[in-house]
């Protein structure tokens, strides 16, 4: 599914029109990436929770030439699925 067809559902299912339901989208992503930016974490019982993890220096291979590389340090985005998501994923079979 992409962000339209996403809207698109959203809207049908709050039956509002798909502009409000693209700009309510826009909003969620726009205050989890601020909450994230600014080392907090969004929790959504039931669904699951968004949280920023550290990943540490380390080596690696350039893959064209095979050349040891260090990879440098970064901030990454972890999502962490709550217990009735899970469920509803170990459900479906299609």
């Amino acid at each position: 599914m992409n962000k339209t067809e996403l809207v698109q559902s959203l809207a049908a299912a709050t039956e509002q029109p798909q502009a409000a339901a693209s700009r309510s989208l826009d909003a969620f992503v726009k205050i989890v990436s601020d909450e994230l930016a600014k080392g907090g974490e969004i929790v959504i019982p039931g669904f699951g929770s968004f949280k920023r993890a550290e990943r540490a220096e380390r080596s690696g291979r350039n893959p064209q030439t095979g050349e040891a590389l260090t990879i440098a340090a970064s901030t990454t985005v972890r999502f962490v699925p709550g217990a009735a998501l899970k469920g509803a994923v170990n459900k479906r079979t299609d």
